[in-house]
């Protein structure tokens, strides 16, 4: 195949410029919302490279477009997200973070790098393959609503409409070199949970005489496991996690009430919208019982990821043939959530990983933490590698 021999050789030849293009972003990281100065970098980029696009979607995103030959014949979107996360990077290599506070812990700029390269590698090639190549260059993954959402809202999705989507994100947990694919459901739903237990404050030594808001919480995240052991299918993998509880008193003083916070995720819409209920019906009945009240509030977050089993085959073989089977694996079922998930339930999706990890070398940190970092060579056939999804996409 020649044409997959010339994406490998210009995948190669882009190597240095894809990784200066991560240590730039790398360096420069802006929250969600927040990408003023990313989403200029990027379209500043495509007018260099001379590819089309728009900017300002979503306010801070830009959407690219390549035409090959009979442009009308297919249209294929890819995407990549390049917001950063609340963090202080603590990683001591050149390219740290100059922004405190902030950090690309989410390989968010792999991701965009990445892409930028795609795109060049597309425009170069554009004689060679038919169809039409739309590009997502998408803020806000991060945090609620989700970039994505606002993305779909604003019209991505049309004009031209892609038949079909593909994503790429980096795994620390897979070596530099491979990457890994799975059919069906592969990311979990993410809800946000905010609870608010009131009762009626007063002396430590004197509960009896008030509503103590503190058991009535504790008591609530006990029950609230059943949601998940008692109520949901076994093998319908579920999880609620509580990460903050602030009671606001003392040794000897008894809060007026408690707050607390908490993730709910699935890997099923109906289940999801069940449990919603039952949790609000739950935790409302067991603060009356106790004597107080409890205000509880259901931020609906990224709904459940599905990648399409057919477009997910077919880049799975292109991948084989791109990388070779031994650098081609399965992946496991994730609970964490991407708002790629929005695109997945508009048109058939494929979201693969990119193995970025290197034991010899240290790399080994998980996504969102300060030591994050990513081996650099897996950007030599990152690009190349999705691009060539993209043509045997067009192809099909």
């Amino acid at each position: 195949m020649a044409l997959l021999q010339d994406i490998q050789v210009l995948s190669e030849t882009l190597f240095d410029d894809t990784v200066a293009l991560r240590r730039y972003m790398h360096m420069h990281p802006e929250l969600s919302y927040q990408e003023v100065e990313t989403g200029r970098f990027i379209a500043a980029k495509l007018t260099e490279y001379g590819i089309k696009h728009e900017h300002g979607i979503a306010e801070n995103g830009v959407v690219a477009i390549i035409e090959g030959r009979n442009p009308s014949k297919k249209v294929v979107a890819l995407r990549a997200d390049f917001d950063a996360l609340p963090i202080q990077e603590t990683n001591e290599v050149a390219y740290k973070s100059t922004r405190a506070g902030v950090m690309h812990a989410c390989g968010h700029d792999a991701h965009t790098s990445s892409l930028l390269s795609v795109a060049r590698l597309l425009n170069a090639t554009r004689h060679e393959w038919e169809g039409t190549v739309k590009m997502l260059f998408q803020p806000a993954e991060e945090k609620l609503p989700g970039g994505a959402k606002i993305m779909i809202a604003e019209g991505v999705l049309e004009n031209p409409a892609p038949s079909h989507i593909i994503g790429q994100h980096v795994l620390p947990t897979l070596e530099a070199g491979k990457v890994g694919f799975r059919s069906g459901i592969y990311m979990a739903s993410a809800d946000e949970i905010y609870i608010t237990v009131r009762g009626k404050g007063g002396h430590g030594a004197m509960p009896n005489r008030g509503i103590d808001p503190v058991l009535i919480a504790a008591h609530l995240i006990v029950a609230m496991q059943q949601v998940v052991s008692r109520n949901c299918d076994p093998i319908m993998p579920s999880v609620l996690t509580f990460g903050r509880v602030i009671a606001n008193g003392a040794t000897n003083i008894i809060p007026d009430e408690v707050q607390m916070e908490a993730t709910f995720r699935t890997l099923d819409e109906t289940w999801r919208a069940e449990a919603h209920r039952i949790m609000v019906r739950m935790a409302e009945g067991l603060a009356e019982s106790m004597g107080g009240t409890c205000q509880f509030r259901i931020e609906r977050g990224y709904p459940c990821l599905y990648n399409d089993a057919d477009l997910t085959e077919r880049s799975r073989i292109a991948a084989v043939e791109y990388l070779g089977a031994d650098n081609v694996v399965e992946l496991p079922i994730r609970m964490t959530a991407e708002d790629f998930a929005y695109y997945s339930q508009q048109i058939p999706a494929c979201f693969y990983r990119l193995g970025t990890g290197n034991i010899a070398r240290g790399i080994t940190s998980q996504l969102h933490t300060s030591t994050f970092d990513v081996e650099e060579q897996s950007l030599r056939h990152s690009p190349g590698l999705m691009a060539w999804l993209t043509i045997r996409e067009l192809q099909s």
